[in-house]
């Protein structure tokens, strides 16, 4: 499994008890813990939550799919993650699963909690929602996302024309009701809503892509801005979906956790100057 990408929560002071939360609905650990960014494994997979201020808030656009093993299994992750949260769908059997939930929890993380086929090893696998604008064009992301990474390929897509049943709105029939695609190893789904939501993609949930050069990072980077995506600061950017990515050179990570404090400061102020991290300009800077 490939834990070179990975999904970002944005936090305004709680990444911690959020952190130490899921490691015991999921029986996880908790593997860097600093005032800014917690890592936590769960399932062999990482998740970052990262302490940001108030300015973002995660919302259903993207959300995460557990896939279980047993109905029980499903009932016991909906059973802590209701407390202090809500209901999106309730848990119940649906044409798609004997059982199935999707609730946002206390910390404003949405799960569907899924009993049913699986495809692949991966457990948690984050959902993008298409929606507003974005609406129709998931099958589009895909081809985008799948021709920028290595390792990567379309799976399976149902149409909302070849299964709409339990749907309260009429969508467009060769719009996607649901669909999984691989990038790089990463297991991700995807769907098509033409629904009203009062939200939509932002940097309260975004994907870290760890690169092993400077090649690799301009090629992701230049890739997911071109045709009306932004370059926003610090190896941040959304894609022309609205899509938050964190581009980060795995030399960024390393030389921020130097043992020598002084150096690894220098690191971090000439990272907080760039949009697109320069690996050479953060060599110097921890040399100079």
């Amino acid at each position: 499994m490939n834990n070179d990408i990975f999904p970002c929560l944005w936090y305004d002071g709680d990444a911690k008890q959020s952190a130490e939360f899921y490691c015991k609905v999921f029986g996880g650990e908790i593997t860097a813990d600093t005032p800014v960014v917690m890592n936590i494994d769960v399932f062999g997979q990482r998740l970052m939550l990262l302490n940001g201020g108030p300015q973002f808030k995660k919302n259903p656009s993207i959300s995460f799919t557990v896939l279980c093993d047993t109905e029980d299994e499903v009932q016991k992750y909906w059973d802590q993650l209701i407390d202090g949260g809500m209901a999106l769908m309730e848990l119940g059997s649906y044409s798609w699963s004997t059982k199935y939930g999707w609730v946002q929890d206390q910390y404003g993380v949405t799960w569907q909690l899924f009993f049913g086929e699986k495809e692949g090893e991966q457990k948690i696998v984050p959902t993008l929602m298409f929606i507003h604008e974005n609406n129709g064009k998931a099958k589009e992301a895909m081809e985008l996302y799948t021709q920028t990474f290595p390792d990567s390929k379309i799976g399976s897509i149902l149409t909302y024309g070849q299964g709409s049943e339990g749907h309260d709105i009429q969508e467009p029939s060769e719009s996607v009701q649901h669909a999984q695609f691989i990038i790089d190893h990463y297991n991700l789904y995807c769907m098509d809503n033409s629904y009203d939501h009062q939200f939509d993609f932002n940097e309260g949930i975004s994907l870290v892509v760890m690169t092993d050069d400077q090649q690799q990072t301009d090629q992701y980077w230049n890739t997911l801005t071109a045709d009306g995506g932004r370059e926003s600061m610090c190896g941040w950017l959304k894609d022309k979906y609205g899509l938050s990515w964190q581009i980060v050179p795995k030399k960024l990570i390393q030389l921020m956790n130097d043992s020598n404090q002084e150096k690894a400061y220098k690191v971090v102020q000439a990272m907080m100057k760039m949009q697109k991290i320069i690996i050479q300009d953060l060599e110097d800077a921890y040399n100079s």
